[in-house]
């Protein structure tokens, strides 16, 4: 990397940094935690409070037909707050955080112009992450190369992060630091500043009633009829990204014969469990989220207090 392109992007982290501090962004929502937590219905709350829509944050719900599985909100909950980003898929279509980043502006800027607080409500942290970072690095082919890259500087210490960049940028921390060296080795040229002010939400409560809520979430999709959706995937697409999604692959040696159906089920409830586990680790360790207990006394109302609080703010800084 020479002289003039390393100058570039010291400058272009500067500019972000300056442009987060002093640029007027448009707000939005975001809610957050682990599957079965409840985040679509806080969503909807939240939408009928601060008449705003939801735009979903899950990598499986933008399958059509793939409703069950996937605990896409049901048509009550959609007629109750519109829903963007569902059903924008087939399942023989491959989904990335690059696409769900273009589309998810495009539907929060679409909101905005109609006077509508976009809500993102999701459990993929890479999205949701891509999103409020702001990232614009190189465009999809790009974007696993630049998660591998992540991934390596994340376990650099402190010493060795800051040494790689070899040079002095105001008020440097560890964030970033990773930023710069992701936009040297990937950056289009564009500044990538968010375009927006986030206000993330994380739901969350004791570990083992969150478990049972995952538990009895299973038993449920298994009454519904998950195992329809599981058994299509399986007999005409068992190779798609779609079918690698918690809650389908885990048939397939049933529907194979190679397991019975409790065995399967039971599978499906561990592997949701220890996505859950893995969900809150990543909204903790790379988010900064205000969590909330959904099984407390004061929620939802501290939630949507939070909500209103950060909608406000700038309107009363003012006045």
């Amino acid at each position: 990397m020479n002289k003039y392109v390393h100058s570039y992007w010291a400058e272009n982290i500067e500019i972000e940094y300056q442009k987060s501090k002093y640029m007027k962004k448009n707000k939005v929502l975001v809610v957050v935690g682990p599957t079965a937590v409840g985040k679509t219905a806080l969503g909807i709350q939240l939408a009928r409070e601060f008449d705003g829509e939801v735009i979903s944050g899950d990598s499986q719900q933008v399958y059509r037909g793939l409703d069950i599985g996937t605990a896409k909100a049901s048509r009550e909950e959609q007629a109750a707050a519109v829903h963007h980003l569902i059903d924008v898929r087939e399942v023989t279509d491959n989904y990335s955080a690059f696409d769900f980043v273009q589309e998810a502006k495009q539907a929060i800027e679409k909101l905005i112009a109609l006077g509508k607080v976009p809500i993102i409500v999701g459990g993929t942290g890479l999205y949701i992450q891509s999103l409020v970072e702001g990232y614009h690095l190189g465009g999809q082919d790009n974007h696993e190369e630049m998660m591998v890259l992540r991934k390596n500087l994340e376990k650099l210490s402190d010493e060795e992060l800051f040494a790689r960049i070899g040079q002095e940028i105001p008020e440097l921390n560890r964030r970033r630091a990773i930023r710069f060296l992701e936009l040297e080795a990937f950056g289009t040229g564009e500044n990538s500043a968010s375009e927006y002010e986030y206000c993330i939400i994380g739901l969350n409560t004791e570990r083992e009633k969150l478990y049972k809520r995952i538990n009895q979430r299973v038993e449920q999709m298994v009454e519904e009829g998950v195992l329809e959706e599981a058994q299509f995937l399986f007999e005409k697409h068992p190779e798609v990204q779609a079918a690698k999604g918690i809650g389908y692959k885990e048939f397939f040696p049933y529907f194979a014969g190679e397991s019975s159906l409790d065995e399967a089920v039971e599978l499906v409830k561990r592997n949701s469990r220890r996505y859950a586990k893995r969900q809150l680790t990543w909204f903790r360790n790379r988010m900064n989220v205000d969590f909330y207990d959904v099984l407390t006394s004061d929620y939802p109302e501290n939630a949507i207090i939070c909500a209103r609080e950060f909608l406000n703010k700038e309107e009363e800084s003012e006045r």
